[in-house]
């Protein structure tokens, strides 16, 4: 008889669906919509589950009630504490949030970015929760709902992509009103990053934040990524400088260059505005400036700027404030420790003066006329009127059919700058040489430090006239002359008579 009561209890839980609400120690298909009401569901059977076993318990030790009768008591009470368990856990994740309390950006002396991240468990149970569950109760501790296990967090930037290392950082726990704070290195230079959260049973947040700087540092870190430079004498070069302030005490800064030779112009200037700054002002707003820095090397190789060699230089960013503590006399040589004991920002640049070898060939005549015999000479000067020494000057000739050619010199080993150097080129024409223009196309090849330099081709042209008959000439002219003799002596015959 009391086997069947279940089974009648069931039987009216479908035919009355409000009593089950009150009486009810199964879920509820609605307890997934309202996780309050199923708790409140599920404690409610828990504490008549525990009531009833207490009172077989004692029955049973009387021996008033069989073991069967116990047992199924007992099984009761597990049922329904199983269930109290899985409503507690229910609401207790979906009370569970993590928060980004902080995102912090320093870099360190080896210009690595890193990102401190600060995550607190903020999760809190509303009143109407503290009504239901007793927090001192021992079932509810077991549960420990002050704190949130397994914690993955990982940085990514705008498009996915995760530019922290480790990739990822996972926390064991999170404990309520203990703070964690978990350090990455960026492997992306960015400002903004979403931080992606993975806790709990799942759960999961993505916000995008927007990077504090370390105030700390009281100082602005300057990047540049063309560090090192060969330059041209007589060429301009640019260096790109990032600024980015890490300071909470000073926002106006004075830029300064150090151990740039004094023969070489500087200036600097701000990305996308025009004219020439000394100063950099930060807002609230803007952390990060990016500016320019011009530099101008001399035509002509000077003592302080050595051919070859790597010469370098500092960029500062001295707060206005520290002004006076700045030696700014410009033919100091600071050292690196002396920089580093300023405590400002400064970035190391470096340039490595390289000069260029410029060939030239300078004609006073390029047009000859051929008499019928002998050479044709040219003579023409070769300069170098670059930065660099020329060697193995070559001269490449394209000559008419059968014609001779001759240099003098054919090579010239090497050549200074601003050295000049006279050379003579013969032409020599067939016997047979027709009459026209002929011309002769004469290229220039030297190299310097082993790239090749030309100068500018240069064309002679030489023209054969016709050649007049000697012979000929002389018997027209005696003709003449006898004509003339012969007019004369028989005129005078003439007046005679």
């Amino acid at each position: 008889m009391y086997r069947r009561l279940p089974y009648l209890f069931l039987v009216l839980l479908f035919l009355v669906p409000e009593i089950s609400f009150a009486q009810s120690p199964f879920p509820n298909a609605r307890d997934d919509s309202y996780p309050l009401l199923g708790l409140k569901r599920a404690k409610s059977s828990y504490e008549r589950a525990q009531s009833e076993l207490r009172r077989k318990e004692d029955l049973y030790l009387k021996e008033l009630i069989s073991r069967e009768e116990y047992e199924t008591a007992l099984n009761t009470y597990s049922d329904a504490e199983v269930n109290y368990q899985q409503s507690l856990l229910v609401l207790l994740f979906e009370q569970q949030f993590v928060s980004i309390k902080r995102a912090v950006k320093s870099q360190d002396e080896n210009a690595t970015k890193r990102v401190h991240v600060t995550l607190e468990n903020t999760s809190s149970a509303n009143a109407e929760f503290e009504q239901v569950v007793n927090m001192e109760d021992d079932l509810f501790r077991s549960l420990q709902p002050d704190v949130i296990h397994n914690i993955y967090v990982s940085l990514s930037n705008d498009d996915g992509a995760i530019i922290s290392s480790p990739y990822e950082i996972k926390l064991e726990e999170l404990r309520s009103g203990n703070p964690e704070t978990v350090q990455f290195d960026l492997l992306q230079d960015v400002d903004e990053v979403t931080v992606n959260i993975i806790y709990g049973n799942g759960a999961s947040r993505s916000p995008k934040v927007f990077l504090e700087k370390d105030a700390s540092a009281n100082k602005v870190l300057i990047q540049s990524e063309r560090f090192s430079q060969e330059i041209e004498l007589g060429a301009d070069a640019t260096y790109g400088l990032g600024l980015e302030l890490f300071s909470g005490l000073n926002d106006t800064y004075k830029l300064e260059v150090v151990n740039l030779p004094r023969s070489v112009t500087r200036y600097f200037q701000e990305v996308g505005a025009a004219g020439r700054i000394s100063q950099i002002r930060f807002t609230e707003t803007n952390n990060n400036i990016a500016a320019n820095l011009q530099i101008s090397l001399p035509d002509r190789p000077t003592d302080d700027v050595p051919m070859d060699q790597v010469v370098d230089f500092y960029v500062l960013a001295i707060p206005v404030t520290q002004l006076n503590e700045f030696d700014s006399d410009p033919s100091k040589i600071w050292s690196t420790e002396e920089i580093e004991a300023l405590d400002v920002g400064f970035v190391r640049l470096e340039m490595i003066p390289r000069g260029v070898g410029r060939l030239m060939v300078r004609t006073p005549q390029l047009y000859d006329e051929y008499a019928g015999e002998g050479e044709i000479e040219f003579t023409f000067q070769v300069i170098n009127e670059g930065t660099r020494r020329l060697d193995n000057i070559e001269f490449e000739l394209d000559t008419p059919f059968e014609w001779e050619r001759r240099i003098e010199p054919a090579i010239i080993p090497a050549l200074d700058i601003r050295e000049e150097q006279t050379v003579k080129l013969y032409l020599t024409p067939p016997d047979d040489i027709s009459v026209g223009r002929y011309e002769t196309r004469m290229r220039s090849t030297s190299l310097s430090d082993n790239q090749p330099v030309n100068a500018e081709d240069k064309t002679f042209t030489v023209s054969v006239a016709a050649q007049a008959n000697v012979f000929g000439t002389a018997i027209i002219l005696m003709l003449i002359i006898g004509l003339v003799g012969g007019l004369v002596f028989f005129g005078i015959k003439l007046s005679k008579k």
